[in-house]
């Protein structure tokens, strides 16, 4: 591929990478993308992603070729093979030779897989941010690189690792999102409700020509009985579905 290719294709593939600040972002549809660039920016065969949490594997992202025979190697490796070992060491593994890691026994069941998916080679970059590993990004390529091979041309792990550190950020940076989200939701609910309690004391006090302390106690007692949230029964007092006569004749005696 030619350099000017291939560096346009990188710069479109980090723009992505960054995009993760909305409300419909998609995790999988998001890693699956990325795999595809990796695939398309390395040639490889095929590429694949393995989130991990507490150890275990709790998302598996495929690209879009060769996505069976991907998922198939993503799959096998429970506790053994590359993602593993990128993600236990926070370090690339370098392209290695699939017939001689099986020779030698180093991740058994996957290499025995990549052998009948007549995988060449393969290599495993961490997803990271500063010190927070999520996962590995697994390349798997027809064929293994030449020793002594400049970075760019080894397999391009310096560029799988440019990928996937950005996607690292990207995704941090949606659970900040989404956390920030929720948490906005939920102060905005609780306002909502505050003013809304507020508002029907108001009416109450109004109503009864009392102070707005002995109307809220109205409304909580009238919660308590009903087993009712307090938001509720203010909701419906402003709406006219619960009425004087519901509440009582008057306001209550303080207890």
């Amino acid at each position: 591929m030619h350099h000017g290719s291939r560096e346009m294709l990188l710069a479109s593939a980090l723009l992505e990478a960054s995009d993760t600040l909305s409300d419909g972002f998609d995790t999988a549809q998001y890693l699956q993308r990325l795999s595809d660039h990796c695939v398309e920016i390395l040639g490889a065969r095929a590429a694949g992603i393995m989130l991990i949490d507490g150890g275990e594997a709790v998302s598996l992202a495929v690209s879009s070729r060769q996505q069976d025979v991907a998922l198939d190697l993503l799959a096998v490796q429970h506790h053994r093979g590359p993602c593993r070992d990128s993600y236990g060491t926070g370090r690339p593994v370098p392209p290695v030779s699939i017939s001689v890691a099986h020779a030698a026994s180093r991740w058994p069941d996957f290499t025995e897989r990549a052998l009948r998916h007549d995988i060449a080679a393969t290599f495993a970059v961490p997803l990271r941010r500063r010190e927070t590993l999520l996962g590995a990004l697994n390349v798997f390529v027809p064929v293994l690189p030449e020793h002594g091979a400049p970075p760019e041309e080894d397999g391009g792990v310096l560029l799988a690792q440019v990928l996937a550190d950005a996607a690292a950020v990207g995704l941090q940076n949606h659970r900040v999102y989404a956390q920030y989200r929720t948490l906005t939701g939920q102060l905005q609910g609780a306002l909502s409700s505050r003013v809304r309690i507020e508002q029907a004391k108001g009416m109450l006090a109004e109503r009864w020509n009392t102070g707005v302390d002995q109307a809220f106690l109205a409304l909580r007692q009238y919660a308590r009985r009903h087993r009712l949230p307090l938001d509720e029964v203010a909701t419906a007092v402003i709406d006219g579905s619960v009425d004087r006569d519901d509440l009582g004749d008057g306001p209550p005696l303080p207890w």
